[in-house]
């Protein structure tokens, strides 16, 4: 078996590619990559093609986990047929993606919040560094959220 993952955000080159770059970085460090795609995706279209924002490429290449590669692209209704978990990054998001894929985004539990991977923190929102500057608080939702998915996608798989 085999999950796809995609992480969606509003741009797509701030808190989603970190946790594409984060989630994927675990993916390879527990060898199942062979089982486990990961991507991220933004529901406006206004950084398409672009690289990941400065202040994650500084972030992840401090860290040794690399974005190369990483491009911005829009989030589309065939990405529901495509992947398994789609992790929006706050609830704006989420209503996004579910307008955008419309009835069949109600069915099953594919769309759903990276918080609610975290419910003990009692955060409902990643919040978005482009405006807020907090990168470093957002890596540590980031990398303790992915940790959390890896978990779930691996029970999931029975791996």
């Amino acid at each position: 078996m085999k999950a796809n993952v995609l992480f969606v955000c509003l741009g797509n080159i701030c808190r989603s590619p970190m946790a594409e770059a984060v989630f994927r970085h675990e993916v390879n460090q527990a060898g199942l990559q062979q089982h486990i795609t990961v991507d991220s995706a933004g529901t406006g279209d206004w950084h398409v093609g672009r690289p990941p924002h400065e202040g994650t490429r500084k972030l992840l290449g401090r860290l040794g986990i690399s974005y190369e590669g990483m491009r911005a692209r829009q989030f589309g209704a065939e990405d529901f047929e495509t992947f398994d978990y789609i992790v929006c990054m706050d609830s704006s998001n989420e209503k996004d993606v579910k307008r955008i894929v419309g009835p069949k985004a109600q069915e099953g539990s594919k769309v759903f919040k990276f918080m609610d991977l975290l419910p003990e923190s009692g955060i409902r929102d990643v919040p978005d560094p482009y405006y807020t500057g907090n990168f470093e608080e957002v890596y540590e939702m980031v990398q303790s959220g992915c940790e959390a998915l890896l978990a779930r996608v691996k029970a999931d798989l029975k791996l």
